[in-house]
This record gives C-alpha cells, sequence and structure tokens, in this order.
C-alpha cells in the first residue's frame, strides 16, 4: 500500500519560511519522480516543484528563487524548502509520487499572513 505523509505545514507571517516533509513508503522511491503541488482556495490544484528520479528539478515561475525541492533516496523522503513566503503561497500542498501511476497524500496546510 502507498503512502505519501507530508508534515511541515503551518502558520507563518510573510516573509518567513516553512520546511514540508514528504515520506513515502510502498514505491520504490529511487526510481519515482516526486512532486509538491498546492491548491489555493477557490484555484485547480498546481505544480509547485518537481525533483525526477536522476534529482533533476523544476519549479513553477511564481516560486523560483524562492523554493528549493529537494529528495534523500537514504531516507525515501522528498522535501520543498518555501523561504521568503508571500499570502499567495497559501494553500493545501500535495506531495506527489509518480511510479507507473500517479500517487498523493492528504495535503498539509500551509497558511501565510501578512
Amino acid at each position: 500500500q502507498v503512502q505519501l505523509a507530508e508534515s511541515g505545514g503551518g502558520l507563518v507571517q510573510a516573509g518567513g519560511s516553512l520546511r514540508l516533509s514528504c515520506a513515502a513508503s510502498g514505491i520504490i522511491f529511487s526510481i519515482s519522480d516526486m512532486g509538491w503541488y498546492r491548491q489555493a482556495p477557490g484555484k485547480q490544484r498546481e505544480l509547485v516543484a518537481g525533483v525526477t528520479r536522476d534529482g533533476i528539478t523544476k519549479c513553477a515561475d511564481s516560486v523560483k528563487g524562492r523554493f528549493t525541492i529537494s529528495r534523500d533516496n537514504a531516507k525515501n523522503t522528498v522535501y520543498l524548502q518555501m523561504n521568503s513566503l508571500k499570502s499567495e503561497d497559501t494553500g493545501v500542498y500535495y506531495c506527489n509520487a509518480r511510479f507507473g501511476m500517479d500517487y498523493w497524500g492528504k495535503g498539509t496546510l500551509v497558511t501565510v499572513s501578512t
């Protein structure tokens, strides 16, 4: 059974930082592409950042220079370091794993206050 467990969300003031973690089980993590998506209130889910099994990363234009995705294959964990947070970063952040098919975590809420 595939499980993706996100953690690290919370309430932070604008300009602050948070680090999200996603611990994966039930997949071969080292050959899975991983990503972070977010869904703001009233909006569709969007890709924030992704990292391939080869370590190639990409970020949405809206977070470039502020967010960094990384992975630790030894810990089956993917991270999202979020700096200089803005109110528009508020939303539920979901971990995604692509291992033959897409798997999703339940999400962690990030709220950025002004």
